[in-house]
């Protein structure tokens, strides 16, 4: 399956390929599809499925804002240190 993101009506987001979520509230959503990072934005929102061994996620509410993101290489502790 293929990573895809549905929206329908600014009212219900569909995301396939989402292998993690960070965090949820009413006014945002952070999912790991793949290599990438989207956050979801908006207002009353909800999940309303959640499967990670599907591979899929769901959210209703009002979707104002989708941004991506690539997801951060994580770097050793001392380099991050002394830039």
């Amino acid at each position: 399956m293929s990573d895809l993101i549905t929206i329908e009506n600014q009212n219900n987001i569909q995301i396939n390929g989402a292998t993690k979520v960070f965090s949820s509230t009413q006014n945002q959503a952070v999912v790991q599809c793949g290599e990438s990072i989207v956050t979801i934005s908006g207002s009353d929102m909800e999940v309303k499925k959640l499967d990670l061994d599907g591979r899929q996620v769901c959210f209703s509410g009002k979707i104002c804002n989708v941004k991506f993101a690539n997801k951060a290489e994580k770097q050793p502790l001392l380099k991050r240190i002394f830039k």
